[in-house]
């Protein structure tokens, strides 16, 4: 929840919960029940909190996961019996521009940006400056990365190196949806955003506890990227639960998070990345204000 006036918005509740929704759809083409009913756990709290709160306005926006499957429609029989209102289930373009909404304002370094936002089931990659001008969403994410090429633990080097040959790739077409191209890295600010992002840089922090003012904004340079990357890659799923910043719900999928990150830059021949912990809720929160 936040109260947002004007370009300023003020959190008022922030809250992160992993309910891995998009669990098995790259397998299965489906929803899994399960799934769904972590999905309605966490929108339950959600609700009770906004009633408690008066909110004017809400809005409820689902992504990669429910795009993708076939039952989306029991997700949304679900979501509008407990929460009130219909989820909106938005295309990979408005989830990239979304993105880039909440991260660019407030932010405290010069355009233009390539903003890349790592998901469960997608990577949305967004340029612009003040503006967005090119975006699109591609189907790579730390869920689908894991499931599709990481189910080892810790997982094996042919399998790292088919995730990142498959992220690669993808990657390369999404640089030339949005024109950016090796060697722009000197001339775009490349910006970070999401679970994946965040929890690489705190890593690269050294820090002993998940701290959002210290992430915010950080600049974590390409070999400190590929250093926490191969790190969590040789790590089982029981040491990256121990890190102390890590959340319970992301040890699983980190690893492939951290290098589609490492692979952007790569691309890119990007130096550095700065992670934003203002994200898509920051684009969603401004999108639900200017609603008449």
């Amino acid at each position: 929840m936040a109260d947002v006036t004007g370009e300023r918005l003020t959190d008022v509740s922030r809250r992160m919960e992993i309910v891995r929704l998009g669990e098995g759809v790259d397998r299965t083409g489906r929803l899994a029940p399960a799934a769904i009913e972590r999905t309605r756990k966490a929108l339950a709290g959600y609700t009770a909190e906004l009633r408690e709160a008066g909110a004017d306005r809400v809005r409820m926006v689902a992504t990669s996961a429910s795009r993708d499957a076939a039952n989306a429609d029991e997700f949304r029989a679900m979501v509008l019996d407990t929460l009130g209102v219909e989820p909106e289930v938005i295309t990979g373009d408005e989830e990239a521009r979304l993105s880039f909404t909440g991260a660019v304002r407030g932010l405290d370094a010069p355009g233009p940006y390539l903003v890349v936002d790592i998901g469960g089931g997608s990577t949305e990659f967004v340029t612009g400056s003040h503006e967005v001008e090119h975006a699109i969403s591609i189907d790579v994410g730390c869920v689908r990365m894991t499931e599709r090429h990481l189910p080892d633990d810790p997982p094996g080097a042919c399998e790292v190196a088919a995730a990142r040959a498959d992220v690669t790739a993808e990657v390369d077409r999404a640089l030339t949806a949005v024109h950016a191209h090796p060697g722009d890295g000197a001339e775009r600010t490349l910006v970070g955003l999401a679970g994946s992002v965040t929890t690489v840089t705190a890593l690269a922090l050294g820090l002993r506890e998940y701290d959002p003012a210290r992430i915010h904004q950080a600049r974590i340079d390409r070999p400190a990227v590929e250093r926490v990357t191969t790190e969590l890659l040789i790590a089982t799923r029981a040491e990256r639960l121990a890190l102390p910043v890590m959340h319970p719900g992301r040890a699983d999928v980190i690893g492939a998070g951290a290098l589609i990150l490492q692979v952007i830059m790569e691309r890119l021949d990007a130096a550095a990345v700065i992670a934003s912990e203002h994200d898509i809720l920051d684009g969603i929160a401004f999108s639900a204000a200017s609603i008449q």
